[in-house]
């Protein structure tokens, strides 16, 4: 009996232990400040991540959209809950990698399933954002052609064009993502490749190398396409941090309870045992 209670205790602690740096989260990347504050009497620093800011854009379907419009429903509370964002930068008269960029990430989001079993098994987790660093000839009907070519759902995937120095911002100043206006010139590369991967709380997201530097994600190269894949689905299967459960940081104070009581209960199984002997005797 003791043996029966004490294995699931032991191996509880026994895959903390391993489970450590086994599955590495993607982690945030660009910071605004670093504050000091008072943690149980110790003074600790606590980096404030910057955060994308809203934005209002057009899709390709015509309709005005913005950062805060990007949510799906919690099926156990009905609550509205961000989604996780992956995002690029395009313009439809791009020659060179944009038609193989965006064929890409249109395979990436295809691969990505909701894990029920039968029905739609469309991601709707995640949106995908792509923004025309051309949206003076970017128009929601050139949009609306480009979406078409690759059979994207609107539903799930924005083409975005409107105001120019809000799609620069939000790439050289939130997204720290290179892109040149390529009005009038006659060249195909005016932006980066790089996807920018997003987490709920709308913070930007990168794994980090085997030297703790973030590594981006390149839609033109496969492996950077699969890694990008398992990163959403690590940030779709990450706890709210601002939602705490009833066992939340109480779970060791439990197991050293369950320890004593495993112990308790083996002092009373023997003290029983010799009373017992005791009266067979006597």
């Amino acid at each position: 009996m003791i043996l029966a209670l004490l294995l699931p205790l032991a191996s509880y602690f026994i895959i903390k232990e391993l489970s450590k740096g086994a599955i590495e989260i993607p982690q945030p990347v660009f910071s605004d400040t670093v504050i000091k504050k008072t943690v149980k009497g110790k003074i600790v620093n606590e980096t404030i991540w910057h955060k994308i800011p809203d934005f209002t854009l057009t899709n390709q379907e015509g309709k005005q959209v913005s950062l805060k419009d990007i949510v799906q429903i919690d099926a156990e509370t009905g609550d509205t809950i961000p989604k996780i964002i992956v995002a690029n930068f395009f313009f439809t008269h791009c020659a060179t990698i944009c038609p193989g960029m965006t064929a890409n990430i249109k395979k990436l989001q295809e691969s990505i399933k909701k894990s029920q079993k039968v029905g739609d098994r469309t991601a709707d987790f995640v949106q995908f954002l792509s923004f025309s660093v051309d949206p003076d000839r970017d128009s929601v009907p050139q949009l609306k052609k480009w979406a078409d070519r690759f059979q994207i759902n609107p539903e799930t995937w924005w083409l975005l064009t409107g105001d120019k120095k809000t799609i620069y911002e939000l790439s050289l100043k939130d997204m720290n993502l290179w892109a040149q206006d390529p009005s009038g010139i006659d060249t195909g590369f005016f932006h980066t490749g790089v996807m920018v991967l997003i987490d709920r709380d709308r913070v930007v997201r990168m794994a980090r190398d085997e030297f703790g530097n973030p590594r981006t994600y390149d839609a033109t190269d496969e492996k950077d396409l699969s890694r990008l894949s398992e990163d959403i689905v690590l940030l779709m299967l990450e706890k709210d941090k601002k939602k705490k459960s009833f066992f939340s940081g109480k779970l060791e104070l439990l197991g050293v309870v369950f320890l004593m009581t495993i112990i308790g209960l083996g002092i009373f199984i023997t003290v029983l045992r010799r009373t017992r002997k005791k009266t067979e005797n006597a």
